[in-house]
């Protein structure tokens, strides 16, 4: 991880913990720095590092699959973290819901809320958007 990784992982997991005091389930790619960058936002969130689903699949994959490794969560969970790389995060958070951006930055947080029970009866589109925060937003 570079410095700035290493400035901006701890600040944006205290941004999230504003948001949401301990998520159900985080899912991250095997790759050094999505991973890395898991373990400071899971340590921030009192979520234990061992408990982190390594998930090889999700790099470098398709929008499809980020949405087919969501709707596979078990429908007790209320909130996931994901754990990614660009294009595909971007791609897959511009079509989850109604809400677009450019570019999901490193360490950057995109949010959405589903009006469901179940993970599974998640569409592309069916997403609400509730934030997007990125350390650009607090660091010029």
């Amino acid at each position: 991880m570079n410095k700035r990784g290493k400035r901006d992982a701890p600040f944006m997991s205290k941004i999230l913990k504003n948001y949401i005091s301990k998520p159900d389930l985080i899912i991250s790619s095997n790759a050094i720095r999505a991973l890395s960058t898991a373990r400071i936002f899971a340590e921030e969130l009192n979520y234990k590092k061992k408990d982190i689903i390594i998930d090889e699949s999700i790099y470098l994959c398709s929008k499809g699959h980020l949405l087919k490794t969501i709707k596979s969560a078990p429908e007790f969970y209320n909130n996931i973290i994901l754990f990614g790389h660009n294009p595909e995060l971007t791609d897959f958070c511009n079509s989850i819901s109604d809400y677009s951006i450019d570019n999901i930055p490193t360490c950057g947080i995109f949010c959405v809320s589903f009006d469901t029970e179940n993970w599974n009866e998640i569409e592309f589109g069916s997403g609400v958007f509730r934030f997007f925060e990125y350390p650009k937003k607090y660091f010029q």
